[in-house]
């Protein structure tokens, strides 16, 4: 539904209407044939949560996450903290600040996103039968993007080490050519810069 025309500039304002720019829309591709990151069903599995338990998805994570990882500064909805402690988000060529449209996003300190993801590799966030299952599953990864906003955040054990990136600047034409990749293939800047802080971690 992110995809659809005008979403970012005017967000619909109910899980209905989102859903809406999506409902009946043709898939991408064939199941096993590909692979891409879906907001949508992200979307739904946050509807399917909040009519299983019975009250809103984010109540459920933060009684099932956040407050046993004592992750004291993640926060969603936007009304549960003050916008002066948000740093500012911009996109290229537009001027308003836009740390005051989260567009249904989390807010997190890149401290509280390490501990998160430290806790969900090690064992202390699921049971057993739960890590059991996340750890065999294949890797599988998504950098965040939404106007104003960036991040990286990833888990690498065999270095035992979290790194997390947050980048408060966004759109324009953020990429630069790697031409030592077949292809000339183009990649976010965030991305590079990432790449080189982790090189430097693993030598």
């Amino acid at each position: 539904f992110t995809d659809a025309p005008g979403y970012w500039e005017n967000p619909p304002d109910s899980p209905e209407a989102a859903l809406a720019l999506a409902l009946d829309l043709p898939a991408n591709f064939a199941p096993d044939e590909d692979y891409g990151y879906s907001n949508t069903n992200y979307f739904l599995l946050g509807e399917l949560i909040t009519k299983v338990v019975g009250y809103s998805h984010w109540q459920y994570i933060k009684e099932e996450i956040l407050i046993p990882l004592n992750l004291n500064n993640t926060y969603t909805p936007l009304d549960d903290v003050d916008t002066d402690d948000i740093m500012s988000g911009y996109w290229v060529g537009y001027e308003p600040d836009l740390k005051n449209d989260p567009h249904g996003a989390m807010l997190a300190t890149a401290e509280d996103v390490g501990i998160f993801l430290r806790a969900l590799n090690d064992g202390s966030l699921l049971n057993d039968n739960e890590q059991a299952i996340y750890s065999s599953i294949y890797e599988y990864g998504h950098s965040g993007l939404i106007p104003g906003y960036q991040s990286i955040a990833r888990y690498y054990s065999d270095i035992d080490t979290v790194v997390v990136q947050f980048v408060n600047t966004a759109g324009g034409t953020p990429i630069v050519p790697l031409f030592d990749v077949q292809g000339g293939t183009k990649v976010m800047v965030a991305d590079v810069v990432y790449g080189r802080i982790v090189r430097i971690l693993h030598q």
